[in-house]
This record gives structure tokens, sequence and C-alpha cells, in this order.
């Protein structure tokens, strides 16, 4: 278990290089976002998919989203992407929405109980893109034990995790801890699911049928 401050140049660099080897070696790292600390993994290697959940005390009936570096990367994702899904992360990403679509059948992920659909989002921070585009796709959620507090640093997301988490990376406190906002684009009408950093009135006005969260 390595903590490094990505705060100072010379270990940002070592601790970015440190995460990616570990990631693609099946690992766990934290890393910071644009919303709380994350925990993540390959979403392509299932037995690391699976420690996450363990990590956290999570089961198979939550999936974790994923995170992605590059807004094309969504379009590798999903069988066919909806019109308004393209409008959304055109308009919003990076940053902190999260939008729910089809996954394409053919993808060699096990997410866990996912019923077809995946949430997908680009967090804007550029320690986490640079992990991404490094490793592509990963399965990354909140940096905590299920039932505790969101992590507002990598130490807080120590001080639960522990050595369940081979690289944790430290950006200071997380600059905003409202959760992303998930809109589900897999309907006739794309629909609010969680209202977060990401005002309704502003969806809307990139999408104008769009549905309020509860409607």
């Amino acid at each position: 278990m390595m903590l490094y401050d990505c705060r100072a140049v010379a270990e940002r660099d070592r601790g970015i290089a440190a995460a990616v080897e570990a990631v693609k070696s099946g690992e766990l790292v934290v890393l910071p976002t644009d919303t709380v600390y994350g925990v993540g993994a390959d979403a392509f290697t299932p037995h690391a998919v699976n420690s996450l959940q363990n990590a956290r005390g999570a089961d198979r009936r939550v999936p974790p989203p994923v995170l992605v570096g590059s807004r094309h990367t969504l379009d590798g994702l999903v069988y066919s992407l909806p019109k308004a899904a393209r409008e959304l992360a055109d308009a919003f990403w990076p940053g902190a929405l999260t939008i729910l679509v089809e996954h394409s059948p053919s993808l060699q992920w096990d997410l866990g109980d996912t019923g077809g659909v995946v949430a997908v989002r680009m967090p804007l921070h550029p320690v986490a893109l640079e992990v991404l585009r490094e490793v592509g796709p990963m399965a990354v959620t909140t940096a905590n034990k299920i039932g505790q507090p969101s992590p507002g640093t990598a130490e807080e997301a120590r001080d639960q995790l522990e050595y369940a988490v081979r690289i944790y990376l430290e950006a200071g406190q997380a600059a905003d801890p409202a959760p992303s906002t998930i809109i589900d684009v897999t309907g006739d009408v794309p629909r609010v699911l969680r209202d977060g950093a990401i005002p309704f009135e502003k969806l809307r006005d990139v999408v104008p049928d769009i549905l309020a969260a509860g409607a």
C-alpha cells in the first residue's frame, strides 16, 4: 500500500505511473475525481471488479459506474448511442454528469447484475483523466465502506479501505462533494435519476424533453 501526494510534481508522476501499473495488474487504486474520491479497477478484469466490491462491502446487485478518459470511449461501450447521450456528453463532459446507457452485449466484462446497462462518466480532474487515458475504462465508485462517509481526501479513503487498495493518489480536499447528476437515456425520453451537481435547467437547455427526477 502506497500513498502519493500528487500536489508535488515529481511525486505526482511517480504516483500516476504506479497507479497505471496497479490497474493493469488487476489491483485497486484510489484516485481523486471532481466530486469525491473514488476507488477503481480495470473494468475488463472481473476479479479486480470483484475485489473492488468486496473492499467496499458491496455486492453484484449494485454494479459500479465506469469512468472514461475520453468522450469517444463512450462510443465503444454501447451498441448504439442515443442522440441525447451524445449531446449531453458533448455539453457536460468532462464533468459531474453520469449517463446510464445500454452497453454493448459483446463487451468482455462482468460488472455485476447490470441488466444490460452501465453508468458512464468522464470526470473533470487531471489526475483521474491521466490514469484513465493510460488504462482505459475503469470501474470506479466512491472510495468508502458501505454506510460510511464519502471520503474527501485519499487519506480518508485509506482510513476505511486500508490494505485492500494498492495505490492511493492524494490531491487534497475534493473540490465539490456534490454527487454527479445521473441521466437515464435507455428509454424513449431521457430522465434524471438523481439530482446532483448539474442543475436540471442546464440539462434542459441541451435536451429540452428531458424529464425531472420523479416525473
